[in-house]
């Protein structure tokens, strides 16, 4: 007798109860032909492409040679059981979407072939929307995957080798220990180097060129959150954990497990933080703020500095222990004065870059004065600040060529490097000088200058825009004219 597995109340519907999908190419593998044959009428309703298998050796024959996106299998076949299919689809074709029928209703069998990589276990008997609505779920999982992995793959294209631009003997250097790094997906990366010269570029670089590849990429400026939040921003909270805790949040450190965690001005972070930071590093685990179990996650963790740490540790604001763990392989990140070869390079390359963001027909080629400028002056903002001199000379100047007048270099113009020091010698008094107050000061300037504008203050500053907000933030200066974008 045949098991009709089909409510009577849906074998009555004669229209679609679902929203439309895109149709797909389904595989319909089960023994009983009515089921087979309702459920063919129900999805070529739908514009869906089906073919139908009656054993699990038939079933593997058509999977091998068609190119199915979803496969609906039942659990108990004349030759074999649905797990047994299921297994050997999911070896030949990991992302093919599987949703089990079956009318027992074991909990055991669901956890099984969820564990397996089934997408769904439906029990029968179902009714037909029950199936469409599976069908529909799983194909959106399905291209929601495809389009995150396309998406990291075009990410990772942007952070090849290549990206890293420089030819000069200490850039080379620079790129074989990467990619010496790269090569393995464990190891605790410092990278240490002035504002500028393309820490984060570097931290990139080895995540999409390493194993982890295809894994998250979490980044956290540690100046940028307040203290009183970075702890729950990392490893997260559980509810009721404090007062605006309503719900259980992950942290940062938890989304990235599988990937690369990336700590930027790692100097800079409380020291109420780096122990447990420490023990994170020591055992891979951690706890929610408020809770009370242990969690554990694999990541790579790369962090950056433009401080000598080694100071910070002599003066007590760094612990020594966290160092040592940190500087498990550590990466001097030159700047741009020690690569003299290579500022052309890079001029060249950025005026080719902005001319194509700007639409503009051709790059302007830099004349030789203006090279020359480039070449004398000694760029403290290191490459940042190269970029943005040339993205203000491709977008405001003129013309086929950049001449010397077009280079906003050094604020009003060119600053020797004599002249440089002269001034910072004479903000030093005999009595010294409260740098904080000069911090200060500078950030309210910039700000005078922009007229509130965070980014472009943050420009002439050379520092992120988070930089800049923590610092408003700090001098008690947020929301004095500020203006967020520009």
């Amino acid at each position: 007798m045949v098991h009709c597995a089909l409510s009577n109340r849906s074998a009555q519907r004669t229209g679609p109860q679902t929203p439309a999908m895109k149709p797909a190419s389904i595989l319909i593998v089960e023994d009983e032909k009515l089921i087979r044959d309702t459920l063919r009428r129900r999805l070529t309703r739908d514009d869906h492409r089906v073919q139908e298998a009656d054993r699990g050796d038939r079933a593997l024959d058509l999977v091998s040679n068609n190119a199915f996106e979803v496969v609906l299998l039942d659990y108990r076949l004349p030759d074999t059981d649905g797990l047994a299919v299921l297994r050997k689809i999911k070896s030949l074709y990991p992302d093919m979407v599987v949703i089990i029928m079956t009318a027992f209703s074991s909990v055991s069998i669901a956890v099984e072939a969820i564990r397996m990589g089934a997408s769904d276990f439906v029990t029968k008997p179902f009714n037909m929307d029950e199936i469409v609505v599976s069908i529909e779920k799983a194909l959106e999982a399905q291209r929601l995957r495809e389009e995150v992995s396309r998406l990291r793959t075009e990410e990772g294209q942007h952070y090849g080798f290549d990206a890293l631009l420089g030819e000069s003997p200490v850039m080379m250097r620079l790129k074989g220990m990467i990619r010496s790094v790269t090569s393995v997906p464990s190891g605790t990366v410092l990278l240490q180097g002035p504002s500028g010269v393309g820490k984060d570029l570097i931290a990139k670089i080895i995540h999409y060129n390493s194993p982890r590849a295809k894994m998250p990429f979490v980044n956290i400026t540690c100046t940028a959150i307040a203290e009183s939040l970075l702890e729950s921003e990392l490893f997260g909270h559980e509810r009721g954990a404090f007062t605006d805790a309503r719900e259980q949040k992950k942290g940062l450190v938890e989304i990235a497990d599988g990937g690369t965690i990336f700590l930027d001005e790692i100097g800079d972070m409380p020291l109420s933080l780096q122990a447990k930071l420490l023990r994170f590093l020591e055992e891979r685990k951690f706890r929610r703020v408020g809770g009370t179990v242990d969690l554990s996650v694999d990541v790579r963790v790369i962090s950056a500095t433009n401080r000598m740490i080694g100071e910070l540790v002599a003066t007590g604001a760094f612990r020594e222990d966290l160092f040592y763990r940190l500087n498990s392989v550590p990466i001097m990140v030159p700047p741009l004065k020690d690569r003299q070869g290579d500022i052309e390079l890079l001029a060249v390359h950025f005026a080719k870059s902005f001319s194509a963001q700007f639409r503009r027909p051709s790059p302007p080629a830099l004349t030789p004065e203006a090279l020359e400028r480039i070449r004398q002056y000694h760029w403290p903002g290191n490459v940042r600040e190269l970029r943005n001199v040339m993205e203000r000379a491709v977008l405001l100047g003129a013309g086929d060529l950049i001449r010397p007048e077009d280079l906003s270099i050094g604020g009003d113009g060119l600053t020797p490097p004599s002249a440089s020091v002269s001034g910072v010698a004479a903000l030093i008094g005999e009595k010294g000088v409260d740098l904080q107050e000069v911090e200060r000061q500078l950030v309210e300037e910039a700000m005078r200058r922009t007229g509130g504008n965070q980014t472009r203050a943050a420009r002439l500053l050379h520092i992120s825009r988070d930089q800049l907000r923590y610092r408003l933030e700090k001098f008690g200066l947020l929301g004095k004219g500020s203006q967020a974008e520009g």
